[in-house]
């Protein structure tokens, strides 16, 4: 069976592996020849930036202040949280300078159930706009329209006055053709569970007039979970587990000015795959989380490349409208993402609008799938705030 696949499906997946299509080899001297090899998973979406906030800052978010959307970055942060409860909804048109059917709509929410404990929940769908279907004769099937989401729940508590942790649970549901078939072989829904374990550390500078500098640290290792498959015959892929550490210290200028500079650093916890070679799908996902660490062709220098990291700014003027900048890197020969972000928010009572704007650069930003991607969340606080500290929302 032909599969007439529109380009929302086609560069959704190529724009987590690479811009390029050639595999890095090794050559005689043990050496690479310079091209690409990128980590390749399943449900790529779950690496998707889900807020307007972190967006607008580079894709950072383990060790920002936290807010409705740290479930996603680092759950543990939310024991820490100034308002009691919080919601946000998120909207992002995904590719758009490619396909006008791609988008990836975000609901995400806490509650602190004390001062030392806190319950969040969230729901990711991705919708991959449409694919049409045609048999060997070109006879048209009729279309479909794949889409994949994660429902989380986790749960964060406070260990001492300045540390946390945090567990997430998280089901993942993938659906790309519709039970077509090609012959024997029936292409099914994927299914995984996976979970997110992480900490977070926070400590308080008070100055002389008053106001306090903070001092973020925080990591959490996500999608540590089952392996996925869309029929019963074919090989299992990996899930897109990752590490990722992260920094920011916040600088308190006056009581109405807060500026706040961070750094994340993230690491695929998946296999590295060399040219022709399947057989790392094989390993278990323990095997595959450790063996990350030392198994990429090139040696050190290689897996030094699979770092990515993203820096970001945000500064408030008294906690009612925020500027954002960032910039994430992501090495040539494993993706080549690379791209500045800016954004701004506004916040009002209990409500909050943030808006984030991406910018590609390198060479082929004329053509970079991710070229003017823009995200938008409304937030709602509710219940009391602690206005103990009064940096992020």
């Amino acid at each position: 069976m032909i599969r007439k696949v529109t380009l929302s499906l086609v560069f959704i997946y190529s724009t987590f592996t690479s811009f390029e299509t050639s595999a890095q080899t090794i050559d005689s001297t043990g050496q690479l020849d310079g091209r690409t090899n990128t980590i390749n998973t399943a449900v790529p979406f779950l690496r998707i930036t889900p807020d307007a906030r972190s967006g607008a800052m580079g894709d950072v978010g383990v060790a920002i202040a936290p807010d409705a959307s740290s479930i996603y970055w680092n759950l543990s942060k939310l024991p820490f949280a100034q308002a009691k409860s919080s919601l946000a909804v998120t909207y992002t048109p995904w590719l758009k300078e490619l396909v006008n059917d791609v988008f990836l709509a975000t609901v995400s929410g806490y509650t602190k159930l004390d001062e030392y404990q806190a319950i969040s929940a969230s729901l990711r769908y991705f919708s991959l706009g449409t694919i049409n279907f045609r048999d060997v004769t070109n006879q048209d099937l009729g279309d479909f329209h794949p889409r994949e989401f994660a429902f989380d729940a986790g749960y964060s508590r406070k260990l001492s006055e300045h540390f946390s942790v945090g567990l997430t649970g998280r089901y993942i549901y993938s659906n790309l053709a519709g039970g077509q078939s090609n012959g024997s072989v029936t292409i099914k829904p994927g299914k995984a569970f996976a979970a997110d374990i992480s900490a977070f550390y926070t400590k308080d500078f008070e100055k002389d007039d008053g106001t306090v500098n903070k001092l973020n640290f925080g990591v959490n290792i996500s999608n540590i979970g089952t392996k996925i498959s869309y029929t019963s015959s074919a090989q299992k892929d990996f899930i897109p587990t990752n590490l990722a550490l992260g920094g920011a210290y916040t600088l308190s200028l006056d009581e109405a000015n807060q500026l706040t500079f961070a750094l994340d650093i993230n690491k695929l916890l998946v296999p590295t795959s060399t040219r022709g070679d399947s057989t790392y799908k094989d390993k278990s996902v323990l095997q595959g989380i450790f063996s990350s660490f030392g198994d990429a062709p090139g040696g050190l220098k290689e897996e030094l490349q699979e770092l990515m990291y993203s820096v970001g700014m945000e500064y408030w003027y008294n906690q009612q409208f925020a500027v954002r900048a960032g910039y994430f890197n992501e090495n040539k020969n494993k993706g080549n993402r690379k791209y500045f972000t800016a954004g701004i928010g506004i916040k009002y009572d209990i409500f909050g609008l943030n808006f984030s704007y991406l910018v590609p650069s390198g060479s082929g930003i004329q053509r970079n799938p991710l070229s003017n991607t823009l995200r938008f969340t409304l937030t709602f606080d509710l219940g009391a705030r602690d206005d103990e500290s009064r940096t992020g929302w």
